[in-house]
C-alpha cells in the first residue's frame, strides 16, 4: 500500500500508485526470515529482472551474525559466518543484475556503529536467546549491514528521528516518514494514531487479529487499533495506521521506483537503472535536515527509557 497503491479516488494512494508488484516470499506465516528462503528471494530477483526490492527484515535466528563472539557456541559461531557469506553472495549477485535493494534500517534504538548489547538471539529456537556485546567489525546484521544496501531510518511528522529507529553515521543512507506515535510532546498529537503511517491491511489478518468482524464491521479493538474500512463495489477494504522503519523503507523503495520508470532503461518489457546511480539520485536528492542541538536527543520526557537517548 505505501509503496503502490492506486490512485483512483478512492482509498489512498502509494508513493509510486503506477508500478506493478511482485510479491517475493523471503518469510514464512510466523513471521521467521531463515536464510536458504532469502537467498532464494534475492537471487530470483535479480533473475527475474526486479528493478527495486523492500527488504523489511534481518535474517533469523541472529538480529548480529557475529564471527566468533565468545558468548556463542562453535556451532553457533559457524552458522552465523555461513548466514553472513551466503546473504553477501546473494546480495552481490542480485546488484550485478541491476536490483536496487532498500532495507529498513531497524527499530533496536541503537546506533548502528555501537549497538546496545544484543539479548535477542537466537530468537530460534525459543528460549535460546542470550546476551552478546556486539562488536561491529566482526558482527553484522544482514541484509542491513551487507553491500549495495539503502537503509532506511524512521522519522515523525515534525521530521524528528523515531524515538524506536535504528540510527547513526554507520551503514544509514536516508530516512523516510515510518510514523513517530509519541511525536508532537506538548501538543494534541502527542501519543496520536495520527502519527502513524495510514496504509492498506489485509482483511483476513484483520479478522484474525479482532480488529473486524466476519462481516467486514470494525470492532472495539480495532477502533482502538485506528482500523478503518470502506466498501466500493461489494469489495471491503481495510486500512490500519503503524509505525516502525518497515513503514520507512517503502516510502524509500516507492521514491526510487519513481525515479527508475522515469530515467531508466526499458528492455523486454521492463524497465532497469543501475542501482549504484539510483542510491546517488536518492541520497543526493533528499532533504538535508540538520542535526538537532543538542546533538544527544533525550526521549525520556515521552516514556522512554535512557538507553533510547
Amino acid at each position: 500500500g505505501i509503496v503502490a497503491a492506486a490512485a483512483n479516488g478512492f482509498g489512498l494512494s502509494g508513493v509510486a500508485p503506477g508500478v506493478s508488484i511482485v510479491n517475493v516470499r523471503a518469510g514464512q506465516d510466523s513471521g521467521f526470515f531463515f536464510l536458504q528462503p532469502v537467498v532464494d528471494a534475492l537471487t530470483y530477483s535479480g533473475d527475474a529482472g526486479l528493478n527495486v526490492v523492500n527488504m523489511s527484515f534481518f535474517v533469523d535466528p541472529w538480529l548480529y551474525n557475529c564471527d566468533n563472539n565468545p558468548a556463542d557456541t562453535p556451532e553457533q559461531q559457524a552458522q552465523q559466518r555461513t548466514i553472513k557469506t551466503a546473504v553477501t553472495r546473494a546480495l552481490n549477485y542480485a546488484h550485478r543484475k541491476g536490483v536496487t535493494l532498500v532495507s529498513a534500517f531497524g527499530n533496536e534504538h541503537t546506533d548502528n556503529g555501537h549497538p546496545l548489547p544484543d539479548a535477542t538471539s537466537p530468537d530460534y529456537p525459543a528460549n535460546t536467546q542470550h546476551t552478546r556485546t556486539i562488536d561491529k567489525t566482526t558482527c553484522k546484521s544482514m541484509p542491513s549491514d551487507g553491500p549495495h544496501v539503502i537503509n532506511v531510518s524512521s522519522f515523525g511528522p515534525s521530521q524528528a528521528k523515531a524515538d524506536y529507529s535504528t540510527y547513526g553515521l554507520d551503514g544509514i543512507s536516508v530516512s523516510a516518514p515510518g510514523g513517530y506515535f509519541r511525536d508532537g510532546l506538548g501538543t494534541p498529537w502527542y501519543r496520536s494514531l495520527d502519527n502513524e503511517i495510514l496504509s492498506t491491511y489485509p482483511r483476513n489478518v484483520a479478522e484474525t487479529e479482532g480488529f473486524i468482524d466476519a462481516a467486514g464491521n470494525v470492532t472495539d479493538l480495532g477502533k482502538t487499533n485506528g482500523v478503518q474500512t470502506l466498501t466500493k463495489d461489494g469489495v471491503l477494504s481495510v486500512y490500519r495506521p503503524l509505525q516502525g522503519t518497515s513503514m520507512a523503507s517503502p516510502h524509500a523503495s516507492g521514491v526510487a521506483a519513481l525515479f527508475s520508470c522515469q530515467y531508466g532503461k526499458y528492455t523486454g518489457g521492463r524497465v532497469s537503472m543501475d542501482p549504484d546511480k539510483v542510491e546517488r539520485v536518492l541520497e543526493g536528492t533528499a532533504a538535508k535536515i540538520p542535526c538537532p542541538t543538542p546533538r544527544t536527543v533525550d526521549y525520556t520526557p515521552v516514556g522512554r527509557p535512557a538507553e533510547f537517548n
